[in-house]
């Protein structure tokens, strides 16, 4: 009876723990903070009546994410009158703000651009290349990933892509947010340039 109650104990007490580090990671991510080109300090997790969150990790001299930049404005375009925010997110440390601002300009993106040098959101989404989504909504308030991948399947390996893209995953999945559908968290392989390691 006495190995049962202590096993019966273990099991709630992991539980609880495990609950509590659920219920931290979701409160910290809607205090994450990133730094925009003026570097000040942004939170872009906490809600503010976005239906989604959707983050391009991106940086200016990866060709792949270049090559998408036609399709970004696009999705931007379509969604972000739907109450769909989306931000650029330049992961690598050592790209100066004045060469983000350039890299903006020149490919004429619609959208606010923030930086993770120290790799913060990058580690909270699990993202490993440029460029790759991840998209957020909100229950109750707090942040909640619902998708971590390509913008479609147009490129199949480095320097081997498709004339066309055969599917639209960020597009379809934003699509279904705006038409208020429930989607579960999935992922799809993103192809392009490894984000490298802090040193």
């Amino acid at each position: 009876m006495r190995r049962i109650l202590v096993a019966s104990f273990i099991v709630a007490t992991v539980a609880v723990s495990m609950a509590a580090a659920v219920c931290e990671d979701k409160v910290s991510l809607s205090q994450l903070s990133l730094l925009d080109l003026e570097g000040k300090s942004v939170k872009p997790l906490a809600d503010q009546g976005a239906k989604a969150v959707v983050f391009i990790f991106t940086r200016p001299d990866c060709p792949i994410s270049n090559r998408y930049a036609p399709e970004v404005r696009r999705l931007i375009a379509s969604f972000a009158p739907e109450k769909v925010k989306f931000w650029l997110v330049y992961p690598d440390a050592d790209a100066p703000p004045d060469s983000i601002r350039r890299h903006v300009k020149e490919y004429d993106y619609d959208c606010e651009a923030l930086r993770d040098p120290r790799h913060e959101l990058v580690k909270a989404t699990g993202v490993s290349v440029t460029p790759e989504a991840a998209v957020f909504v909100f229950d109750r308030s707090v942040a909640r990933m619902i998708y971590r991948g390509r913008i479609d399947d147009q490129y199949v390996a480095f320097g081997k892509h498709r004339p066309a893209p055969t599917a639209h995953d960020l597009e379809d999945l934003l699509a279904a947010v705006v038409k208020g559908s429930t989607i579960e968290f999935r992922t799809t392989p993103a192809v392009g340039c490894y984000i490298s390691d802090l040193k």
